[in-house]
């Protein structure tokens, strides 16, 4: 199943990809929630999507405004470090605990918007990641039992603004600037996947030039064992989000440093999932 989240008209929605053609369920059922982690709250949600695309019209994706498919969540956890390679172009020794930090939903954007250099810094840098949503409440779950409670996955562009992020030893900051989050495009559900995501080809290009090339297969901490030990401290809920970290090749690793700028095509595409596509522009 492949779910967005979109805006047409000033009306927002979800639409499911059925063959080759999007269906406009928000059309069919107006009260069906126009964000999949409200949709994840509903305990019939499976059944309620496919009644409305039953009866659902087609949808004219090239219209549409593309919004984060999955905003209302109670939480966003961000991975650190997870990728070896990564942890080589990075001040830091390979960590024995996941690094896990918060992202909050105020800096998410879609596929297609404009990805916000501010003017506090130009040290923006692009983040390739897998984002897995949960789809099952839990609490002190068992590494073997995790993956029950993954309702599916997106791709993330943790945007990171450097020089704030290494302001402190908290890098909260720097990782939470408005409009540095692409999120996207689509939320594409856990069968449809290899188990935990493993083995799938994660990339970004900046104008059309490869800069991370990596396999989820390389994370440090995979997904079960990232589900395992967050919910060993906070109750994972239905639309609740950890993107799992990004493999080398950022900006940051470069030397000297190269930051985005603006006018860059940031394309970052996972295999199965698809593309996420920003370009960078100045916030005034």
């Amino acid at each position: 199943m492949r779910l967005l989240s979109f805006e047409l008209n000033g009306r927002r929605g979800l639409a499911l990809k059925s063959a080759s053609e999007w269906l406009d369920l928000g059309e069919s059922d107006p009260s069906l929630p126009d964000d999949v982690a409200a949709l994840l709250a509903l305990e019939d949600w499976r059944r309620r999507v496919d009644v409305a695309a039953a009866k659902a019209p087609r949808m004219d994706v090239s219209a549409i405004e593309f919004l984060p498919p999955v905003r209302r969540g109670e939480k966003i956890l961000c991975v650190g470090l997870n990728y070896l390679a990564h942890v080589g172009e990075s001040p830091y020794s390979v960590p024995d605990y996941p690094i896990f930090f918060p992202r909050f939903a105020s800096g998410l954007i879609g596929h297609r918007a404009p990805m916000i250099r501010p003017p506090e810094s130009e040290a923006l840098d692009y983040e390739v990641e897998l984002a897995v949503i949960i789809g099952k409440a839990g609490r002190r779950i068992a590494a073997s039992a995790a993956l029950d409670h993954v309702a599916g996955y997106t791709i993330m562009n943790e945007g990171s603004v450097r020089d704030y992020q290494f302001k402190s030893p908290q890098w909260t900051m720097g990782k939470n600037f408005d409009g540095t989050a692409g999120c996207g495009p689509w939320f594409v559900s856990a069968d449809e996947l290899p188990p935990g995501g493993r083995g799938l080809t994660i990339e970004t290009r900046v104008n059309d030039v490869v800069e991370q090339s990596a396999s989820t297969s390389d994370m440090l901490f995979d997904v079960a064992t990232l589900i395992s030990l967050a919910s060993a401290v906070l109750t994972l809920r239905p639309g609740d989000m950890i993107a799992t970290g990004t493999p080398a090749g950022v900006r940051f690793g470069k030397k000297p440093p190269v930051y985005l700028k603006p006018g860059d095509v940031c394309s970052l595409s996972i295999e199965g999932i698809g593309t996420l596509e920003n370009t960078v522009r100045d916030e005034f």
